[in-house]
Order: C-alpha cells, then structure tokens, then sequence
C-alpha cells in the first residue's frame, strides 16, 4: 500500500498514513486514531499555523475587496457590514478545518517533531 499524497489527504481531512480514516472528531478535535489503519494521532500538533496561514488569506482578499467597494461605488457603512462580516466568518471558517488537516498530514509525511536541543 502507497501513502497518499499529504496534500489530497490533508485537505481532505483524511489520515495521512492510509487516506482512508476521518481525522477530525467533530470541527477541530482531532480522532485519538485512525478507524482504518490504526495511526495514532498523538504526534499531530498544527498549533496555530493553520490559523496565522488563514488570516492573512482572509485578510487580504477581504480588504481588497472592502477597499474596490468602497473606492469603486462609495456604499453606506451598513452595506460593507452585510457582505464582508458574513464572508469573512465563511472563509474563516472554511479554510480552517482543511488547513488543519494538511498540516497534520505534513507533519507526518516530513516526520515532524518538536525541536530537540542536543
């Protein structure tokens, strides 16, 4: 059996050893392990990587876009809060759980630990 690639299986929210096994347990609580294979997920830490990653890719296309609003048609207040506020909650949230799993799927296809002083 080949591993799958740590980016189909990442953003698939998938084990990354089978591509077979939900990672997740609800949102964000990782599974203690794989149903399939039986990988034990307690090496995985994404920490807030994923989070810093999605907040600068929401937060650039979200301003942008608030800006060429506001430059091109020159809206009320309310009307930028009617479309960026729910848009940014969706992107936000969109992106975290994919963004969670890839990194999890990178830690365990590059053997990623903590940093160790010799």
């Amino acid at each position: 059996m080949t591993a799958p690639s740590p980016y189909s299986a990442g953003l698939a929210c998938r084990c990354p050893r089978c591509g077979e096994g939900r990672l997740f347990d609800g949102f964000l609580k990782l599974k203690p392990s794989c149903a399939a294979c039986g990988l034990d997920f307690a090496f995985a830490d994404s920490a807030d990587g994923p989070a810093v990653i999605i907040m600068f890719i929401a937060g650039f296309g979200i301003v942008g876009g608030v800006l060429a609003l506001e430059t091109l048609y020159e809206p009320p207040f309310w009307v930028h809060m009617v479309i960026w506020l729910p848009l940014t909650v969706i992107v936000c949230l969109g992106l975290l759980r994919p963004m969670k799993g890839l990194a999890i799927a990178l830690q365990y296809a590059r053997d990623a630990g903590e940093g160790r002083f010799k």
